[in-house]
This record gives C-alpha cells, structure tokens and sequence, in this order.
C-alpha cells in the first residue's frame, strides 16, 4: 500500500500560507491553514492504524526484503552441500532482527514517528536494542564465510580485520558511541531537524541500527570479529549500559521543555498532549532500556558459562589424551 506521510505534507502549509498572506486576509489564512493541517493529521493512534497505515515504498524495506533473500539463499547453499546451519540463528536474524526493524518502520508506527515522541522511542528501542541484538546472534558473517567464493571471502575478511573495524568494534568506543548519540540527538536542534526533513529522519532510523549493532555485536555475536574482550569485560560493560538508559529517559521525563520545540503542539492533534506523550517516551526509554540491558546480561552470562563449559570438556580431553598416552608408554616400557 503506497502511503505518503500526512504530516510531513501538512505541515509546511501553514508557515507558508502564512507569509504570503498578510494584512486583513492573514487571520483567514491561517485559519484555512489550520483546518487543513488537522484534516490532513493522522488519525487516533491505534491498533487498527498500525496495520493500516502501514507501507512497502521506502528503501529501508528494501533493504530488509534483500538481506532476507541472502541470508536464506547464504543457508540454502550450506544445505545444498550437506552442510548443517543452526535453525536457532535464522530465526534470530528473520524474527525478531529483520523483522523488529520492520515491525517499527515499516508497519503504521512510521506515520506516528513524527507525530508522537512515544512512538518514536518505541523506534528508539527496538532499532538500537532489540533489534541488532538478535542480528548478532544470527551470525551473518559467519554465514557469508561458509558460503563465498574465495575471492569474496578473502575481501570480506580483509574489511572486517580492517583498522576501521577495529577502532568502531572496540568495546569501549563502541560503548561511547551507543551513549553519546542519544544525548547528541535530543538535546540539541539536529532532532527538530529530522522532523522536518524526512531523509534525515530516515538516516537516523539507519543510525540507530548500526550503533546497535557495533555495541552489540562484540558483546553478544558469534561473528569471528577482531579485538573482543574475555566475558568478565563483556559483563562488565553492559552492566555499565543500565543506568545510562535510567539517567536518559528520566532526564526525558522531567524535562521542562519539550523535545523538537514547538512542533508538536504545531500539529493541533485533539486526541495528543505533547506534555503527557514526552513523558510517556521518557518513561518507555527508562523501562525498555534496563529490561533489555538486563536481559542481555543473563543471556551474555549464559554464553560465559557455556564457554567454560566447552573449555572445561576440552581440558579433559587433553588430559584423557595425555594420561591415554603416558599409560602406552609405561606399557612400551
């Protein structure tokens, strides 16, 4: 379904209609501007409109449809060769990967992401969070690798042992990136900035998933990625995300003034208060982002126990082999 956001034509309207007119016919100008932006406004944030207003036309689904298409086809040439690859990493990176990033984009939430700060939180979330978290453990590098011919192979393990790689994948610089943004983004005039424009607003939808992803993919992925620190680091590190996200949405919550200036109010939507809606975004970054950070700490406590399990059994083999072989030579003896 072709959809064209109704806000971003609506609005402009008024300002425009504004500055032509003046002198006695401004007042009815401004009126007819006004009635034609909330005719023009999205209807009462719903579940039905969710489905509704959802659309297929922008690159990012795109996008989505062809990494789908090569990851199946990467594990359709496994198979083909008698090769097994876990049915657990391709659900994570369809499910709840490929397809958080269009439950929140491309589904009818897109038409309130300008409209209602809560929403473009929940946006927040998922594509910053949720989202990178499960392409991590669907290990599409790892995928790639098995599959390549050896000269694609070869210069895809050169990017990712590139320098650049190493500088953004390293954990620390990582972490500063996935901290610093948000603060860079509200807090300054680059967000009414992406409201007005929708190719920025898009560019930062894709930026929220590659900070994402360069935060959790050396903390989480299976990937053969350089620079990764032993598990202890890894733990360490996400504990440290916890209050981050407490001390963001809470400084949200209490703000005095409202995130993007005036544009909400400017939208005249009788069923939104700008007030109340920051608030509830403030309180939906608080709650997500420790109940994810979390999360993801007992599932990276899991992998260290698993990891020690493995080295615990490699160890005995060693030492089976070891003793195996001291026995023949006392025997030779």
């Amino acid at each position: 379904m072709l959809h064209v956001d109704p806000i971003s034509v609506a609005t402009p309207a008024a300002p425009l209609l504004t500055a032509v007119a003046t002198g006695p016919a401004a007042t009815e100008v401004t009126a007819s501007a006004g009635a034609l932006a909330a005719e023009a406004a999205p209807p009462p944030f719903s579940v039905t409109a969710v489905v509704t207003e959802a659309r297929l036309d922008s690159w990012l689904a795109v996008g989505l449809v062809l990494a789908a298409g090569l990851y199946l086809y990467g594990v359709y040439r496994l198979r083909l060769r008698g090769d097994r690859w876990p049915v657990a990493r391709t659900i994570f990176f369809l499910g709840p990967g490929l397809g958080g990033i269009a439950s929140v984009t491309v589904s009818g939430l897109h038409a309130y992401d300008t409209t209602l700060l809560s929403v473009h939180m929940v946006q927040h979330m998922v594509l910053s969070m949720v989202s990178p978290i499960f392409l991590a453990l669907g290990a599409p590098v790892t995928l790639a690798l098995r599959t390549l011919p050896t000269g694609p192979r070869k210069r895809l393990l050169a990017v990712v042992h590139s320098r650049i790689a190493r500088v953004y994948t390293f954990p620390l610089v990582a972490f500063a990136i996935f901290v610093v943004n948000p603060f860079a983004l509200y807090f300054t005039d680059l967000y009414r900035y992406t409201l007005e424009h929708a190719w920025a607003h898009e560019v930062v939808h894709a930026h929220f998933i590659m900070t994402g992803c360069v935060f959790f993919w050396p903390l989480l992925g299976l990937d053969p990625l350089p620079g990764r620190w032993p598990y202890p680091g890894r733990a360490l590190l996400m504990l440290l995300s916890v209050p981050f996200h407490t001390v963001l949405g809470l400084t949200i919550m209490q703000s005095t003034t409202l995130f993007g200036g005036d544009w909400y109010p400017s939208l005249g939507l009788s069923w939104a208060d700008p007030w109340e809606d920051q608030v509830l975004a403030g309180g939906i970054l608080w709650a997500g982002g420790e109940f994810v950070s979390v999360t993801m700490l007992a599932v990276l406590v899991v992998q260290w126990m698993r990891q020690a399990e493995r080295e615990a059994r490699r160890i005995d083999r060693e030492l089976d082999r070891q003793e195996a072989r001291q026995r023949a030579a006392e025997s030779t003896a």
